[in-house]
């Protein structure tokens, strides 16, 4: 397992809508590993693979954080196929560091995934777990949670963004 680098906001793989794993095989199972100890490393709660430059479909979730005792959990392929209800919460993202802003999202929602053996899932998740998937599942589609917050909210964010992005271009042309 390693730690791997998480790619900041202004990285167009954050854009990208994040193709499908069609295979799971051991090269996934050792990503979706690295992914999790990424995101303990980092502190976080969630992670998807774009975040660390994977532009596929698979995201991963802490969920000691979410339900004492619970080992972390990966998620292939995860579609949102149901939701209802509303709820506001700050949010914060690996990606956009030292940024954190009120987000509505729903309180629950029915999720489809495989897990690392191939299995298909549906499940019924609330709360925490239910905005935690909508987060990651808005990075595989290229949606990050400052589209969520108001027009407003972004535009007195747009300096702080602007620099996050040119700082993560600096580093990413010396690394070159």
């Amino acid at each position: 397992m390693a730690v791997r680098k998480i790619i900041k906001y202004g990285n167009p793989i954050l854009r990208m809508k994040a193709k499908p794993v069609a295979k799971i095989d051991d090269s996934i199972r050792i990503l979706a590993e690295d992914m999790i100890e990424t995101m303990q490393f980092a502190e976080g709660i969630g992670l998807a693979a774009p975040q660390v430059a994977e532009s596929i479909s698979l995201c991963v979730v802490n969920m000691g954080l979410i339900e004492e005792g619970a080992d972390p959990k990966a998620f292939i392929n995860p579609q949102i196929i149901r939701f209802e209800g509303e709820c506001s919460m700050e949010e914060g993202c690996l990606s956009i560091p030292e940024i954190r802003e009120e987000v509505i999202r729903h309180s629950s929602i029915k999720i489809r995934y495989q897990d690392l053996d191939g299995v298909e899932h549906e499940e019924e998740c609330h709360d925490m777990l239910a905005r935690v998937l909508q987060h990651e599942v808005d990075h595989l589609n290229g949606v990050l949670f400052v589209d969520r917050i108001s027009s407003i909210r972004r535009k007195l964010l747009a300096k702080k963004l602007k620099t996050i992005a040119l700082e993560n271009k600096a580093k990413a042309e010396v690394a070159y």
